[in-house]
C-alpha cells in the first residue's frame, strides 16, 4: 500500500484485492488467514473488515477481479479471437499470483471452483467452432473442445511457474502444442 498518503476508499479496496490475491496465491483460502493478507497489504485486521465483511467474501472480489481482468484481456466470452492466447499470456505475467489462484487454487476449492469451470467452459465454447473445421467425428472433436483450453492454461502456468523463459514466444510456443495437438487427435 501507499505510505505516507491515506488511499480513498476505491484505491484501498483495489490495492486490498492485489495484496490479497498474493497472500491467497501461497496457499489457497482454507490456509491463508486474514492476518496474512493484512501482513501483504500492510494494513490491520481491522481495515479488511471495513471493505469486506469475511474472509470469504474477500476471496470471492479476487477471484471476480481477476476472472474480469482475463475476460477483458482475452476478448472473452464473445471476441475471443487467434491473438486471445497472447492476451492470456499477457494477463498472466501482469498478475501471476492472481491467474495461478484462479486456475489452480480455486478449482481445489469446491466452494469458489465455479469462477475457473465458467471460464473454462466458455473457452470450449470458443474452441469448439475452430475445431470443427480440423476435426469431423464428433468424439474425437469433444475430445479436444475438452483438451485445447486445459492446454492453453496449463501452457501458461508451466511458463509461469519456469520463470517465464522467453516472455515475446510463449504464446507462440503454446499455439505450437495446441496444434500438435489437434493434429495428434484428428489423425
Amino acid at each position: 500500500m501507499s505510505a505516507g498518503r491515506l488511499l480513498k476508499r476505491p484505491e484501498r479496496r483495489a490495492a486490498l484485492i492485489a495484496a490479497a490475491a498474493r497472500a491467497f496465491a501461497r496457499g489457497g483460502f482454507a490456509a491463508t488467514g486474514l492476518d496474512e493478507v493484512a501482513t501483504e497489504a500492510g494494513i490491520s485486521r481491522v481495515l479488511i473488515y471495513r471493505h469486506f465483511e469475511s474472509k470469504a467474501e474477500l476471496y470471492e472480489a479476487v477471484l471476480a477481479d481477476v476472472s474480469d481482468r482475463l475476460r477483458v484481456a482475452t476478448g472473452h466470452p464473445d471476441h475471443l479471437t487467434p491473438g486471445s492466447l497472447e492476451a492470456l499470456v499477457a494477463a498472466a505475467q501482469q498478475d501471476p499470483d492472481g491467474f495461478r489462484l484462479f486456475f489452480r487454487q480455486s478449482g481445489r476449492e469446491p466452494e469458489f471452483r465455479r469462477h475457473a469451470d465458467e471460464l473454462r467452459q466458455a473457452m470450449k465454447a470458443t474452441a469448439e467452432p475452430y475445431l470443427r473445421d480440423a476435426i469431423s467425428d464428433p468424439q474425437r472433436l469433444q475430445w479436444a473442445t475438452e483438451l485445447i483450453p486445459t492446454i492453453a492454461v496449463e501452457g501458461v502456468m508451466a511458463w509461469l511457474d519456469a520463470g517465464q523463459p522467453e516472455p515475446d514466444a510463449a504464446a507462440a510456443r503454446i499455439t505450437q502444442v495446441i496444434a500438435a495437438a489437434v493434429t495428434a487427435i484428428s489423425g
